[in-house]
């Protein structure tokens, strides 16, 4: 990840005024992927989300949404709170996705203390589903190539840094975390 102005801080340093790298939106796309869906109803679902309370880390997060955005209801979920409960959820639902896939020992490598296995864009395009793909790289701009890239760069470093106790975050740490 890379470091913002003030250093390292959260995910990918994202601080208060700087904005968010299109992996980085990404990363929490992934993470936010079902209850963004479940709040539309459909892969582009219809309206726009507003930023979580006071901008700051993530500010850019609730552009993610908007314009295909998750209509007014994911507002109430960014609140109080729901911001960790609606990350820490997609982390334990992509770990199940990557289970799923016959990828779960690499995926529990991240979530573990020891060393990350890589995961090649390949497995990465067999582990998310076509829906999932489409989401992010019509919300992050980028190419199917560059978002299977910059995920298998940074999908291991992320869970890791979400993960520094060997397990998955309560939605408490995880708030603290990002």
């Amino acid at each position: 990840m890379q470091n913002g102005p003030g250093g390292s801080r959260g995910l990918g340093g994202m601080g208060g005024g700087g904005g968010m790298s299109p992996i980085t939106m990404a990363l929490l796309g992934l993470l936010a992927y079902k209850a963004v869906k479940g709040f539309g109803g459909s892969t582009t679902p219809a309206g726009s989300a507003p930023s979580a309370p006071g901008g700051g880390a993530f500010g850019g997060l609730g552009d993610l949404f908007r314009g295909g955005g998750a209509g007014g209801s994911m507002g109430g979920a960014l609140g109080a709170g729901g911001l960790g409960a609606l990350l820490s959820g997609g982390l334990g639902d992509l770990l199940k996705q990557f289970q799923g896939a016959g990828k779960g020992g690499v995926a529990d490598s991240w979530v573990g203390t020891g060393q990350n296995q890589p995961i090649t864009p390949s497995d990465l395009n067999k582990v998310l589903t076509p829906e999932q793909i489409d989401f992010l790289t019509t919300r992050t701009g980028l190419s199917r190539e560059e978002l299977l890239a910059g995920l298998s760069e940074q999908l291991p470093k992320a869970v890791d840094h979400l993960t520094p106790d060997g397990r998955l975050p309560t939605p408490e740490e995880m708030t603290r975390a990002v």
